[in-house]
């Protein structure tokens, strides 16, 4: 989409949508934001939380990256993820965390190329990528290499499952998780079906959003 179809969208925005919540957002800046849940999702542009939630403004308090990642706490990259649970956790007293990845993750797929890793223009980026690789050691523990599509899927379901790990590397989501006013919950999104499963860690597998307990 070209910036002046967006600059087109935001007039029709302003002119019909806007309107059509226009008591909700003054309510929203009258009396603040009260989210419930924090929700961590990849930066892929074909995924959009409020949509496949069917959420509305002041439902959601979300962070998006490339992979949907959470670095462990200790971590130098944590600033920007961990700024937005630390602000979650203590100030708005979210009740839940969500970490939703995603199929055909270019992230997850990524850890498989033999990129040039001293390219320069690029570096930032892989640094990034390094709190993905558990996952595909995971992946590759229980797949066989050769299959690379069943690889791909194992990769992106082992990346959300590390991720809620490192989310308990933060003292404030302990401290919550610990005193039962924190729900973390891990989602898969399959862009093709529109279907979500989550991660059940007793069982240790996925299942049907549908059978998840609220």
């Amino acid at each position: 989409m070209s910036l002046t179809q967006i600059v087109q969208n935001h007039k029709e925005f302003k002119e019909k949508h806007f309107k059509e919540y226009e008591e909700l957002f003054r309510e929203l800046i009258e009396k603040g934001q009260s989210p419930k849940t924090l929700f961590i999702a990849c930066a892929d542009s074909r995924i959009d939380p409020s949509l496949i939630t069917h959420t509305k403004p002041g439902d959601l308090f979300v962070d998006r990256n490339v992979g949907n990642l959470v670095p462990p706490h200790e971590e130098d990259a944590a600033a920007g993820v961990g700024a937005s649970i630390e602000y979650a956790v203590e100030h708005l007293h979210i009740e839940n965390i969500i970490v939703c990845g995603h199929t055909h993750c270019g992230a997850c797929k990524s850890l498989y190329s033999e990129a040039d890793t001293s390219n320069p223009k690029e570096q930032k980026l892989f640094s990034w990528l390094k709190y993905a690789m558990p996952a595909k050691s995971a992946a590759l523990a229980k797949v066989d290499a050769n299959n690379k599509e069943e690889l791909l899927r194992a990769t992106e379901r082992a990346n959300i499952v590390q991720q809620l790990e490192n989310l308990l590397t933060y003292p404030t989501v302990q401290e919550a998780y610990k005193a039962k006013k924190l729900f973390l919950q891990g989602w898969y999104y399959h862009m093709e079906s529109g279907e979500i499963e989550y991660y059940d860690p007793i069982e240790d597998t996925f299942k049907p959003l549908g059978n998840s307990a609220s």
